[in-house]
């Protein structure tokens, strides 16, 4: 059973930065994409960033230029660094990974708050 554990949510005021973290118990390198996804209260989860095998990258419109998704391969983790956050921005923020042959995220992590006061 594949477990992605989360890290660096918190209370953070508006403009500030927070940077999360998500380790897999397999490597990194066994996924052929590994995404964050946002759920904010009585809203749908909405992908924030995405990033395959080769590095290409996806983003929602709302967090380009923000935040940045990377991957530490040394150090088995993906990040998410966030910047000039807003209040709109509060969420459990999740990671999730997929295998090559998987058309969907399969693996999800229990998620992390984020809270972003104004």
């Amino acid at each position: 059973q594949v477990q992605l554990v989360e890290s660096g949510g918190g209370l953070v005021q508006a403009g500030g930065s927070l940077r999360l973290s998500c380790v897999p118990s397999e490597r990194i390198f066994s996924f052929n994409a590994m995404a964050w996804y946002r759920q904010a209260p009585g809203k749908q989860r909405e992908l924030v960033a995405a990033r395959t095998w080769d590095g290409t990258t996806t983003y929602a419109d709302s967090m380009k230029g923000r935040f940045t998704i990377s991957r530490d391969n040394a150090k088995n983790t993906l990040y998410l660094q966030m910047t000039n956050l807003k209040p709109d921005d509060t969420a459990v923020y999740s990671c999730a990974a997929r295998r090559s042959l998987q058309t969907e995220y399969a693996y999800w992590g229990q998620g992390t708050q984020v809270t972003v006061s104004s």
